[in-house]
């Protein structure tokens, strides 16, 4: 399946043309909010003034030792998934700052990883879960 998907993009490429914008990288701390009204200003924005957002870095505090915790900074996270789908980003960075259940950090970043996939967005882990 991976050779299909190369050949995919590798046609699209020979098939397309040079254009005009400046990838950049988004700070999700620097989001004023992930609602659509607000994505759509921004893309919009970023669009007229020629930038192509090409990554979304956001930062993972996995800090509480309860799980209800793990599951609420998920669901943050997944917010900025939807959002880099949605402004056509092409790649969700996460950096681990803090992690305290190594384990279902993993288990939340997997299944964030599978949502990126199916928005269409690559998924990059950058730090450690190791706690």
């Amino acid at each position: 399946m991976s050779t299909h998907e190369s050949s995919s993009v590798e046609a699209a490429v020979a098939a397309g043309r040079p254009a005009d914008l400046t990838p950049v990288v988004l700070d999700a701390s620097c989001l004023e909010s992930t609602a659509p009204s607000h994505l759509r200003d921004l893309k919009a924005g970023l669009a007229e003034e020629g930038y192509l957002p090409a990554e979304l870095t956001v930062e993972a505090r996995f800090s509480d030792d309860a799980p209800l915790a793990v599951q609420s900074e998920s669901d943050r996270l997944r917010e900025y998934v939807r959002a880099a789908a949605f402004l056509g980003v092409g790649r969700v960075a996460v950096d681990v700052a803090e992690c305290c259940r190594p384990d279902d950090a993993e288990s939340a970043l997997a299944a964030l990883g599978e949502r990126a996939r199916r928005e269409g967005v690559a998924f990059e882990l950058r730090g450690s879960i190791d706690g």
